[in-house]
């Protein structure tokens, strides 16, 4: 399975309120469709297979909500593609494509909406590493 596109199709965010008392941030990645498509410029056993997602972030209670729509084209053999279809007509995604197919669309999808979140001065949804000054023992 190898990555050959990505796009956004919508990028959303609004912030309704200013305060952030209370605030939960839940983010929440749900797959729409899952399809084999036409390419030219694959290999004769190779399909690109295009999965639509939707990743939203939620910032709780009714202060901003970001919303990334967009569209994974992953290159991959026939077989694949037909057991990934398969799956996905079942509501049953194999875990070995689902962990890889949520970590391409978080990849992608958290630099946006870091991106995003700094425009509209909310905080991140994820914890970024700090440096801290070490603590200084008295040696005698």
């Amino acid at each position: 399975m190898k990555l050959v596109g990505f796009n956004f199709t919508k990028i959303s965010v609004e912030r309704m309120k200013g305060g952030l008392k209370d605030l939960q941030i839940n983010s929440n990645i749900k797959i729409q469709e899952i399809n084999a498509i036409e390419s030219n410029f694959m290999q004769k056993n190779q399909s690109v297979v295009k999965i639509d997602f939707n990743y939203d972030i939620d910032y709780s209670p009714g202060i901003a909500k970001l919303e990334l729509k967009g569209h994974v084209l992953l290159a991959m053999t026939k077989d694949q593609a037909k057991e990934l279809e398969k799956g996905w007509k079942k509501k049953n995604l194999a875990d070995d494509y689902r962990v890889a197919i949520f970590n391409i669309i978080l990849k992608k999808s958290n630099v946006k909406a870091l991106e995003l979140e700094e425009d509209l001065s909310l905080p991140f949804h994820l914890k970024f590493p700090t440096v801290k000054k070490p603590n200084k023992s008295k040696k005698e």
